[in-house]
């Protein structure tokens, strides 16, 4: 997934044997991609949306950091407590935000990927915000708005699908795929704010 030429973004862990495992078992993510009805043809899916996406990278990052820009709620996440956005910290998100696209696309969801979706997890939340990047900003990202982001996460990404020249059909399947990755991961994303109610 990285080379000389494409280093891994400042910050991403997915590789790194350090990485702590994450608490989710690999029952609980056979049952979360049951209930989110993700099965073989969706990976299948995902794999054409990433070839699709793959030269959209920083288009796709525009709309949604236009998104995010235009709501002053969202973009504080990203500030410092006083509300001054950090120009760097917004920067080396979106690297990393990036490289979620293709990894959401291409990585077999295993217990490497669980451990990172664990770890992304935790960079919402007090105990980890802000330390990847020593961003003097706020200290956690309440819930309500990662699971609120499902719906423009989704809806903008389907004409980048339609962009590789599909028939409505596979855009449709590229773009249900993306849909349940998102929703999974999001379940996963939850973990620590629930804890044992999980």
């Amino acid at each position: 997934m990285t080379s000389p030429e494409h280093p891994p973004p400042a910050g991403y862990t997915h590789d790194d044997p350090a990485l702590a495992p994450s608490p989710v078992t690999r029952a609980d993510l056979d049952g979360l991609l049951a209930s989110v009805l993700f099965g073989p043809e969706d990976q299948e899916a995902l794999r054409t949306a990433g070839e699709v996406l793959s030269g959209q990278i920083d288009a796709v990052l525009d709309v949604w950091y236009g998104f995010v820009g235009s709501h002053p709620h969202l973009v504080a996440y990203f500030s410092t407590p006083d509300g001054v956005p950090i120009t760097d910290y917004l920067a080396r998100v979106r690297a990393r935000f990036g490289r979620w696209i293709m990894d959401t696309c291409t990585r077999p969801y295993d217990e490497r990927w669980l451990a990172y979706q664990h770890e992304i997890a935790l960079r919402h939340t007090e105990p980890k915000k802000n330390q990847t990047d020593h961003a003097d900003s706020v200290p956690h990202i309440p819930l309500r708005h990662i699971i609120a982001f499902i719906y423009p996460i989704t809806a903008t990404i389907r004409p980048f699908l339609a962009a590789g020249g599909h028939g409505e059909a596979e855009v449709d399947r590229m773009h249900q795929a993306w849909f349940k990755a998102v929703t999974l991961q999001v379940a996963l994303w939850s973990q620590p704010y629930a804890g044992r109610a999980w």
